[in-house]
């Protein structure tokens, strides 16, 4: 309401200042004819105005905001890669019993000469067509517990990043690592399951491995066309790659 008020004040401000001085035109030069051409003018005016500041204007600078907001998200997604994700494909393609028909393309990506010839529309349609598969291994739960347990603190200071709400696959992506985490820390003893829980956390494993994969390749493909040195690194580091390495040979 305080606001509202504010901003009638100044509207009612400014249409005394536009009415006083249209009075002093008259007072001057006596010319009412002349005052209500040029009024009428600027009334027609309004509606171009209108559509070059509100549509126009306002899109061009809402777009810039985006991008801006795309870029310090894309940091952030950076972080939970390096903090998170690439350690969790590492697991997650350990447990793929069918890993081997899609592991050569993604280790294939590193083999490109021009990083530009990498058909990302391609491998998302790969990756989209894959049917996706778990198989529990007692000993890769029991390190995932361990090494979710540790991160928790962590995807919690990312899911109260307010600015995620813009970017929605990312932000499921979070849930799911976030409820797979919470799934594992209760559980006090991994070894001791019954088959049907084995059952369940495989399919909340897929769930956060198929949202995963996605995000991955559009992290990639946004270091490639903005920071190709840190797409490097990321290559060389692939998760899916057993033999991958660091160092620069």
């Amino acid at each position: 309401m305080k606001r509202l008020s504010w901003e009638v004040l100044l509207g009612l401000f400014l249409i005394t200042l536009s009415t006083f001085l249209y009075f002093i035109h008259y007072l001057i030069f006596k010319d009412a004819h002349h005052i209500i051409i040029y009024f009428l003018g600027d009334i027609a005016f309004v509606p171009i105005e209108v559509l070059l500041v509100t549509l126009i204007i306002h899109k061009l600078l809402s777009e810039r905001e985006k991008r801006a907001l795309l870029k310090k998200l894309n940091m952030v997604i950076g972080a939970f890669f390096s903090e998170v994700g690439t350690q969790l494909l590492k697991y997650f393609s350990v447990l793929d019993p069918r890993i081997e028909e899609i592991r050569k393309e993604l280790i294939e990506i590193k083999d490109y000469k021009d990083y530009f010839e990498i058909d990302f529309t391609g491998l998302n349609k790969r990756f989209n067509d894959y049917d996706y598969k778990i198989k529990s291994n007692v000993k890769v739960l029991e390190d995932l517990q361990i090494f979710l347990s540790g991160k928790k603190d962590f995807l919690l200071g990312l899911l109260e990043n307010p600015n995620l709400l813009e970017h929605e696959s990312f932000t499921d992506l979070l849930w799911s690592v976030f409820h797979l985490t919470e799934e594992l820390i209760y559980r006090a003893n991994i070894r001791q399951l019954p088959e049907t829980d084995y059952e369940h956390l495989a399919s909340d494993i897929k769930r956060a491995y198929t949202l995963l994969v996605f995000e991955w390749l559009s992290y990639l493909k946004h270091l490639k066309d903005d920071y190709p040195y840190l797409f490097s690194l990321m290559v060389r580091t692939n998760p899916f790659d057993p033999d991958a390495s660091p160092i620069v040979k």
